[in-house]
């Protein structure tokens, strides 16, 4: 199934009521052990950088709290210091250029 299939059936069941978990609960701490939060804010790829606010950096951040690299409670959509520092760990752990932008390789591995 294509990753925007995925994405729409997911937003749908959030919208329902169907799935919760710390995406669907605005500023959850924690995440149950083994639960992952469907991320369902943006499915693209364009590039994303400290400063900037808006769906694509709450992608960012969903999907790197879902790898415990950033607290449930850091997922705002505003892309600070704490988000820098969570892509930048993520991407030097992935054998990515750390510079902290979030381009096609590191979107790549982010939904690997």
């Amino acid at each position: 199934m294509k990753r925007t299939a995925v994405l729409a059936a997911t937003a749908g069941l959030l919208t329902a009521g169907l799935l919760t978990g710390p995406a669907s609960a605005a500023g959850a701490a924690a995440a149950p052990a083994g639960t992952r939060a469907a991320c369902a804010y943006y499915s693209g790829t364009a590039l994303t950088v400290h400063g900037q606010r808006g769906d694509r950096v709450s992608q960012v951040q969903c999907l790197l709290a879902n790898r415990r690299y950033l607290p449930w409670g850091d997922v705002t959509g505003y892309f600070g210091s704490r988000t820098l520092a969570a892509v930048k760990k993520f991407q030097s752990r992935h054998d990515l250029t750390a510079d902290g932008k979030v381009g096609k390789k590191t979107w790549r591995a982010l939904y690997a």
